[in-house]
């Protein structure tokens, strides 16, 4: 009987720390949030369609749009930086795709080129103002922010006249490089779904979904790149130490400067990128594209469980946080709700996610949730 009722003990015990286990890991209230999303969104009228192939993948994109950089900015956060300069490195790096590509005759890829320079340039400058002079990260991206903005405006504008640059793929088509930034996965499997009558087609029977867009592979892409470089390599011991304690990691020989300045590096790459992707899309440049997107940003990977202060979270937490994002905002157009009531929503989601994620952190460590 003594053996039967420690064998019992000892199942529980090793059920308890599985359960305990899973609550200590960073993504664990982003992916409970997520579940708790999905099923409300399920349960109200008019949002039937938000979960057929066409809404899903409406909202699959805006998640990926939104993670492409939010990725990037929690390895920056995780590290102990902020950089508030990625959504005006957004349509900072559409304009120059625009003005390099329309106005000056460079080819598309050319342009691409230019643009990244760009965001190399600017985040490297960001990084190094930030591990020289010790400033606070959020103000001298927030100076970056209106420096960014504000050339995008102003060259613009003296150049064309306005702040939109249109028809930039008119002049130099190419479809490859095009392609690679707006193009879609498995199009012949979308086809042939719509011949068999599995997927919605149009009348000249194409579907209405012709495959996974590219701004979804790279959101995936990315994500799983990050998160291999985060757990699996040392540079990922780096990130995690540099955010935990600087003065430590400096000590046991970690390059934290340069930890640093190439994650600034990566997050304006990152807004390049979705600049890309949205050139590539609508086929023109607008200064005010990446407005608030920075914010944006850090919502999804605090959502996703990364600490502000640095030196915990992961990747795959802002995965989730971006797919909550997506849904919540396509969600709420499905539904037939005020979408001035988005922002209102979202600030409340970011309070409960700080709040979830600080009370199952306490709990797992056993400390309870305070008095």
């Amino acid at each position: 009987m003594t053996s039967k009722r420690a064998a019992g003990a000892d199942e529980r015990l090793a059920s308890t720390g599985r359960l305990t286990q899973w609550l200590r890991r960073p993504e664990a209230g982003a992916a409970g949030g997520l579940i708790a999303t999905i099923i409300i969104f399920a349960l109200l009228p008019g949002a039937s369609n938000l979960y057929s192939l066409q809404g899903s993948m409406t909202f699959l994109t805006l998640a990926a749009e939104l993670g492409i950089i939010a990725t990037a900015a929690a390895l920056l956060i995780i590290a102990g930086e902020f950089d508030l300069s990625v959504g005006s490195m957004v349509g900072f790096a559409g304009v120059v795709i625009g003005l390099t590509v329309k106005y000056w005759g460079l080819p598309l890829w050319g342009g691409i080129a230019c643009a990244f320079a760009v965001a190399i340039l600017t985040g490297y400058v960001n990084g190094l103002i930030v591990v020289k002079t010790r400033l606070p990260s959020f103000i001298v991206t927030l100076a970056s922010l209106y420096i960014l903005r504000g050339l995008s405006i102003g060259i613009t504008r003296a150049v064309t006249g306005r702040t939109q640059i249109p028809y930039i793929l008119d002049g130099a088509p190419d479809p490859a490089t095009a392609g690679l930034f707006n193009g879609h996965l498995l199009t012949g499997f979308f086809q042939w779904m719509g011949t068999q009558g599995w997927i919605a087609t149009r009348t000249d029977g194409i579907p209405f979904v012709v495959g996974i867009p590219m701004s979804i592979v790279w959101w995936l892409g990315l994500t799983a790149l990050a998160g291999y470089v985060l757990t699996q390599t040392k540079y990922g011991n780096w990130i995690f130490a540099t955010g935990g304690d600087l003065n430590a990691a400096r000590n046991v020989g970690v390059p934290v400067d340069r930890v640093k300045i190439a994650l600034f590096i990566y997050t304006a790459c990152a807004a390049t990128l979705l600049a890309t992707i949205q050139v590539m899309e609508a086929g023109s440049a607008d200064t005010t594209r990446g407005l608030l997107k920075e914010f944006e940003a850090i919502i999804a990977a605090v959502i996703g469980g990364v600490l502000l202060t640095g030196g915990y979270g992961t990747v795959y937490g802002v995965l989730f946080g971006a797919l909550i994002f997506g849904l919540v905002q396509m969600g709420i157009f499905y539904t037939g709700i005020d979408t001035d009531w988005f922002k209102v929503f979202l600030g409340i989601v970011i309070l409960m996610a700080v709040l979830v994620n600080n009370y199952i952190r306490l709990k797992a460590l056993g400390r309870g949730g305070g008095k």
